[in-house]
């Protein structure tokens, strides 16, 4: 079944990217994809969203449904018709909307674990945090922040932003697929967040990632996003 046209708003949405390294990646996940490289370190990390208003595209507001999200993602790369594309491997996504979980590689791309949400909001701080049906755990506590962070690969945010806002078409494992969604905004703009504390069960696995080959680097935060999900084709 093909899915239609998604339309909604992303009312709050956290990357938390990490550099690791490209080696380690690339035994991670599967061909046909490789890790795209900045700086000499492959990207990963999480996508902390928060979806409103999410219904089929021609739909009023109010038939919308809302959800906390995670997803793991790798920046990545392939090849497709000769021409070298890029996009995120998502190999895992969590939620905490029991309908997303049922329908999560039926009707959605790839299976969405059910997740335990605890999100605290206000005054410029963030705490998002989920421990999901199969005991993965993240939680970051960050800030609102004028400056994008010194010690990051990126440099500054104008880099950072370009390389994300690539990234648009996500693949996720069902099977022997990966099935595909592209992201598409009304607007792309990001901002810094200054981070106090962050940990990811699934980054801190010493079997997929051994000790000091994954490091925290950057958050960036979306507020208010009006957008659309569009699916491409499986590979």
């Amino acid at each position: 079944m093909k899915l239609p046209v998604l339309h909604g708003v992303i009312d709050r949405r956290i990357l938390v990217n990490f550099a690791a390294d490209p080696d380690v990646v690339a035994r991670v996940i599967p061909a046909p994809f490789r890790p795209k490289v900045y700086n000499g370190k492959a990207i990963v990390g999480i996508c902390l969203i928060r979806l409103k208003q999410v219904r089929p595209k021609g739909f009023p507001g109010f038939l919308g449904i809302a959800s906390e999200n995670g997803a793991h993602r790798f920046a990545v790369e392939w090849e497709e018709d000769g021409v070298t594309k890029e996009g995120v491997y998502i190999p895992r996504r969590d939620t905490s909307l029991r309908l997303n979980a049922l329908v999560g590689g039926r009707l959605f791309p790839g299976k969405h674990y059910l997740a335990d949400f605890d999100v605290k909001e206000g005054d410029g701080n963030y705490h998002v945090a989920f421990n999901s049906s199969d005991n993965t755990q993240i939680s970051i506590d960050a800030k609102e922040t004028d400056n994008f962070s010194s010690n990051s690969i990126f440099k500054t945010l104008e880099n950072v932003s370009s390389f994300f806002e690539k990234g648009a078409v996500g693949y996720s494992p069902n099977g022997a697929k990966y099935e595909g969604m592209k992201l598409q905004t009304l607007k792309w703009e990001v901002t810094p967040l200054e981070v106090s504390q962050v940990r990811s069960s699934f980054f801190e696995n010493r079997d997929l990632f051994p000790e000091g080959s994954v490091q925290f680097d950057n958050a960036l935060l979306m507020k208010k996003v009006v957008h659309e999900w569009h699916a491409v084709k499986d590979k």
